[in-house]
């Protein structure tokens, strides 16, 4: 079951718009910001160097035989590439560390000490082997976050970009920004904002908790030979998702089953 209707936190084109509209002098005054100036030189880089785009030698997985989606490369602000680790340099989850202790089988260990070496060795390729890329890792990302999120409210929600720019309000003058900021919601604004923010954080964490159940990305993506047995656990957690969701709604509390239903991030049920 495909569901079109939009969630309330993910915003009208008018939210979209007015907040382009009200965001303009806030990204103007950014602009001109020596630091954000030089953390936007002009990379080009492959950005979509995921596991599922790489192909190894199956004799030897040290040897890379090639790599898919060079549709992906282009030319952008250095500090647009700060802002994501390819899945195969990322760490795991607070749930997966969490798991592993000292009573771990060692190969859990082992796996966990892999990531940490995987994510330690890209980010110090980042920054010692592209200048460009080292100078954005200096800037705080609340100085450019607004940036990424102001022409993707089609897919990351309204509510995302509005809360970088809340968080940049807020921190504007710790930040070392002159003046004061542009943007300034009022607390009618920030309580609504507040609401939809917590549908979307509900949201992200579904996904998470997916991610490392399911074994799959953020996207639900999942190798083929495991098809079968992620689609039966995906089952069976939408299942469980509701079952809390009758219980939390039978309480008189705000989660009802059919919010529930609508903040499932997957299309499948």
């Amino acid at each position: 079951m495909v569901k079109d209707e939009q969630l309330p936190y993910q915003g009208s084109i008018q939210d979209s718009t007015e907040l382009l509209e009200t965001s303009q002098k806030v990204l103007d005054c950014l602009i001109q910001d020596p630091r954000i100036q030089k953390a936007a030189s002009p990379t080009l880089i492959y950005a979509d160097l995921h596991k599922r785009n790489i192909y190894v030698s199956p004799d030897d997985l040290t040897v890379v035989t090639g790599v898919i989606d060079w549709q992906s490369t282009s030319v952008e602000p250095a500090f647009t590439y700060c802002n994501e680790t390819p899945d195969f340099a990322s760490l795991p989850s607070e749930s997966q560390l969490a798991e592993v202790d000292e009573s771990a089988p060692d190969d859990q260990k082992k796996k966990l000490n892999d990531a940490k070496i995987c994510h330690q060795t890209y980010d110090v390729c980042m920054k010692g082997l592209v200048s460009k890329v080292r100078q954005a890792m200096l800037l705080d990302p609340a100085l450019f976050r607004p940036f990424l999120y102001c022409h993707t409210t089609w897919r990351d929600s309204a509510t995302t970009f509005r809360q970088k720019l809340m968080e940049l309000s807020t921190r504007w003058s710790d930040l070392g920004m002159q003046g004061s900021c542009s943007y300034l919601p009022d607390e009618q604004q920030v309580a609504v904002h507040v609401k939809l923010y917590e549908d979307f954080e509900t949201v992200q964490r579904l996904k998470m908790w997916l991610r490392d159940s399911l074994g799959t990305d953020s996207d639900g993506w999942v190798p083929n030979d495991v098809w079968e047995a992620a689609k039966d656990a995906h089952r069976t957690a939408y299942n469980e998702w509701m079952e809390t969701a009758r219980n939390v709604e039978a309480k008189g509390d705000e989660l009802t089953v059919e919010k529930a239903d609508r903040l499932w991030p997957f299309h499948s049920r």
